[in-house]
């Protein structure tokens, strides 16, 4: 019994230390970028500002609240001034061209309230959606009205709808997309002539299962003053140069807050990388509902409430959240990130609203009440050329590029899979190995490997061939030379030694023989064990990249004992106090020798695991995770005949058994967190009584 006190001090001990440390959220106020672990590590800045941009420094008086900013082919910028109700024209330069308030509308001077959104077409005609006149207004690039769109009449908009357009864009067949609050069906489509034709794209109703069952169970009455399950509107749109759309919604705690419509209005996006884009991933997430009250650092998912389209398949998308801008490649690895909140130079208030100007970026502070222009700096640059040379086909520049952003920050994954497709164009495969192996990348690794298996067997299939030939010999004689000396016996009495082998083959009998004739011995079960903490470490440290997901600097073997020796000690433990109140025939040591041997299989099956996983594709894996299910599978039968045959339990009874077994494991888990708990709020009453001694002393 002291022994068993002991063992259960022991393992209440290690279960308070096991994962009781908080996580800690804290993005750094820097340059970074994430890795495959999800860690933002630092990185250079891609882009710096240049240049700020004051309504009072062009002459105009301050701007007043601006929503939208638009640069249009011949790099002029477009600036909603909404506060003023005017636009406002700059040159490339950022120096005024003109400013538009007002036109002639039926031989009468009309102007705006409240626009929120413009867009440039390649005749330099303005079409402004003036929001609170509730409608769309097309000027040429002289001021003069052109056409006005006002609240459209269809049987799909919902009975009682206002038409408040927000954000616009127009597409090459001249097609008008709009944003417009209480929209939520999708974006609005107009064609050439202003008629409606109906919505693009939609956002997915999201609700809470909890608050659907309430819904469910209410009454008519009760439903109606519900909440109603609504998808969240869009907040801007952009469209590429292939005519896809591009769309944002601020929704916290969206998986996808950034999508491409084809023509079909389906979401094209591609989300290769290692995360969604869907800004930062560091975060602490909140409800909500918490958003507002939340009083957290980082707390909340990104909120984005614009997104531009760039060249080769790049797109950036602006996060309200943190006020950071977000830019992506085509398969949805983030390339960079840079601003933040803050009155510094690089920093914005509340950024409303972003352009491309050629290479550089253009932000619009509404706090701010300015237009910030941000340039790329050099590793931005060499970002931004490596994936434009991906794009278009060129390999080694993109190949080049890459190796110079690696100089400037050794830890971007992208920029080693990058080199990695350059190597494997190449046929370098076993070098384009290693650098997807650097990017953490799997897909294109087995890519390589594949090839690289296959070259290597090509070349050497005579040494192979000759080998496995040999081998086979080998065994073949080896068994006919066993078998014509081996003694011809009727009966061969099991050693103990090669016990456990008998028992994972044949349960029954070596469980009785173990228990009933005294064949078990607890050092062979102690030593299965030992074997399986080993085999363990071996395969987290040693098994093949295209299956080892484990962060290999940071494996620590003693970190084994909570995977293995603690479930192992908490079973024995739990299922000896359970089996003496329920008539169970096995001692202690016969249940910690039983569950010794029922591991031996997870020894057996792992160790050629180990050997095939650094053999295997991609499209190999199922068959690793096969041998896996067979080694669980054959230890969890020899768990229920081991336990059976020692308590001499019914099939039925053995069930219950295990199944309350694992319940006592819990509540000894449970029981060593409570203990520790009141034993740290006792250490801090004692602290607090001793300052408080100390401070009036």
């Amino acid at each position: 019994m002291a022994l068993i006190r002991s063992l259960t001090s022991v393992l209440i001990l290690i279960s308070l230390v096991l994962g009781l440390a908080p996580s800690a959220y804290a993005l750094p106020d820097y340059g970074y970028n994430y890795s495959y672990w999800g860690e933002a590590e630092p990185a250079p800045y891609p882009y710096l500002a240049e240049k700020h941009i004051y309504g009072t420094d062009l002459g105009i008086g301050e701007m007043n609240a601006p929503q939208d900013v638009f640069v249009a082919d011949d790099h002029r910028m477009y600036i909603v001034d909404t506060g003023n109700n005017r636009i406002v024209v700059l040159d490339e330069q950022g120096k005024l061209i003109r400013t538009v308030e007002a036109f002639m509308h039926d031989g009468k001077e009309d102007g705006f309230n409240k626009p929120y959104g413009l867009y440039v077409d390649h005749q330099r005609n303005l079409y402004v959606a003036d929001t609170h006149n509730q409608r769309i207004v097309k000027l040429n690039e002289q001021g003069k009205l052109l056409h006005i769109i006002e609240s459209p009449e269809s049987s799909v908009l919902p009975e009682g709808f206002q038409f408040f357009p927000n954000k616009i864009y127009v597409d090459q067949a001249n097609r008008i997309y709009v944003i417009a609050q209480g929209a939520y069906e999708g974006m609005m489509e107009f064609d050439a002539a202003g008629g409606f034709k109906g919505y693009v794209g939609t956002n997915k109703v999201r609700f809470s299962p909890v608050d659907l069952l309430w819904k469910r169970l209410s009454t008519k009455e009760q439903s109606k003053q519900m909440e109603l399950f609504l998808p969240v509107e869009f907040s801007n749109l952009d469209v590429d140069e292939r005519g896809f759309i591009y769309a944002v919604s601020s929704e916290i705690n969206s998986k996808t807050p950034i999508k491409r419509f084809n023509p079909s209005g389906e979401d094209i996006l591609r989300r290769e990388g290692y995360f969604n884009p869907m800004g930062d991933i560091s975060v602490i997430q909140i409800e909500a509902s918490e958003g507002a009250t939340a009083n957290l650092q980082n707390a909340g998912s990104s909120r984005f409430i614009d997104v531009v389209s760039d060249v080769s398949g790049m797109y950036s998308g602006l996060d309200s959240a943190r006020n950071r801008i977000f830019t992506y490649d085509r398969d949805g690895n983030l390339l960079y990130q840079f601003g933040g909140i803050g009155t510094r130079w690089d920093n914005f208030q509340k950024p409303i609203a972003l352009a491309l100007l050629g290479e550089k970026m253009v932000v619009l502070d509404q706090e701010m009440n300015r237009l910030s222009i941000f340039a790329p700096t050099r590793y931005g640059a060499l970002i931004r050329e490596a994936v434009k040379a991906h794009y278009d086909g060129r390999a080694d520049e993109a190949a080049e590029a890459w190796k110079e952003v690696l100089q400037l920050n050794a830890n971007f994954d992208i920029a080693y899979i990058g080199i990695g497709k350059a190597l494997m164009k190449k046929d370098q495969n076993q070098l384009a190995m290693e650098y997807f192996k650097n990017g953490n990348n799997r897909k294109y690794y087995s890519e390589a490997f594949k090839r690289y298996r296959k070259e290597v067997l090509w070349n050497h299939f005579g040494t192979i061939m000759t080998s496995l030939l040999a081998a086979a010999a080998l065994a073949v004689a080896g068994r006919v030379l066993w078998v014509r000396h081996r003694a011809k016996a009727y009966y061969v009495d099991t050693g103990v030694i090669t016990a456990p082998f008998y028992t994972i083959f044949r349960p029954f009998n070596g469980f009785w023989e173990m228990k009933y004739e005294q064949k078990g011995r607890m050092k062979i079960a102690m030593l299965i064990l030992l074997m399986l903490m080993l085999t363990m470490i071996m395969k987290r440290q040693y098994a093949g990249f295209i299956v080892n997901f484990n962060k290999l600097s940071e494996l620590n073997s003693i970190d084994e004992l909570s995977y293995i020796v603690l479930p192992f000690l908490l079973f024995c433990i739990a299922n000896w106090s359970l089996t003496t109140l329920m008539d169970g025939e096995g001692k202690f040591r016969d249940i910690v020798m039983a569950v010794g041997y029922a591991l031996l299989p997870l020894v057996i099956v792992y160790l050629p695991q180990i050997a095939f996983s650094n053999m295997m594709t991609q499209e190999e894996a199922p068959f690793y995770y096969l041998m896996e299910t067979i080694a669980v599978i054959w230890f969890l039968w020899l768990l229920f005949v081991g336990m059976m045959t020692v308590h001499q339990y019914s099939i039925g009874k053995t069930l219950i058994t295990l199944f309350l077994t694992v319940v006592v494991m819990l509540f000894i888990v449970f029981l060593g967190i409570l203990c520790f708990s009141m034993l740290q709020q006792m250490i801090a009453f004692v602290q607090s009584i001793f300052t408080e001694i100390r401070a009036r002393v």
